[in-house]
């Protein structure tokens, strides 16, 4: 078997684009390697903190550095890059042109196939830090509209401890405080939409909770670690004997 190289490293097929932050990133985080089965390669684009990216959209001159740091882990040798933010789905065109190597910069792309999968009828739920800012534009920026797709945005209360640890960008956390606000958020959801039909995770964050939201909710929860382990498939299909 011929092997040809070309790369000083192998065996990352996961590129991810990380903002700049210096919050703890626990198991089930994107953050956190350890989430995951198979190794994926980080990239830290210096400067998108996360008060510059999670507003209506993200701050316009952050692009260039988002997509010249996709290049570089294509250059790395990647398959396939995400971001560790859904909000940064805004960028999704701009980011995925740019490079040779699938992108999928949110787990808002998997709304469509949800829908789909629920038989066009119930809805989705979407869950997220700042609901006042997601909005049609990060849907659209993915391929479908909410005049398409019946969704219901759920956001976190103003007080809560989460968006000021992950947003705030604090050093510290308590999991059993976030655990807390996480099962009283889902709780909140369920009984407002007893009709969902499945949870969509926007917040990369929210992924060390989402089994915790399923045994709450009684419903399927979607979000970028399931997104990762699909393409991650699809780029690494296994040998069937």
């Amino acid at each position: 078997m011929k092997v040809v190289g070309g790369y000083t490293n192998y065996g990352q097929s996961i590129g991810i684009l990380m903002l700049d932050t210096a919050f703890p990133r626990i198991p089930g985080d994107i953050g956190n390697a350890l989430t995951y089965e198979f190794p994926v390669r980080y990239k830290i684009v210096k400067g998108a903190q996360p008060e510059r990216i999670m507003g209506h959209s993200p701050e316009k001159h952050l692009l260039d550095p988002f997509i010249q740091a996709a290049k570089e882990l294509e250059a790395e040798g990647v398959k396939a890059i995400t971001t560790s933010c859904g909000f940064l789905s805004r960028f999704q065109a701009e980011i995925a042109s740019a490079v040779k190597v699938p992108v999928f910069t949110s787990a808002l792309m998997l709304v469509p196939l949800v829908h789909a999968m629920l038989g066009g009828t119930r809805s989705i739920g979407i869950f997220t830090e700042r609901a006042k800012y997601m909005n049609e534009e990060h849907f659209r920026s993915v391929g479908w509209s909410s005049s398409d797709i019946p969704v219901v945005v759920k956001g976190m209360k103003d007080d809560a401890i989460f968006p000021s640890i992950f947003i705030g960008n604090k050093g510290s956390l308590d999991t059993a405080v976030l655990s807390a606000e996480m099962q009283e958020m889902a709780l909140e959801f369920i009984a407002e939409n007893p009709q969902a039909g499945a949870i969509v995770l926007e917040c990369t964050n929210m992924e060390p909770f989402s089994k915790l939201i399923a045994q709450v909710t009684g419903i399927p929860v979607f979000g970028i670690n399931t997104l990762a382990s699909f393409v991650q498939q699809a780029i690494n299909p296994p040998q069937y004997e």
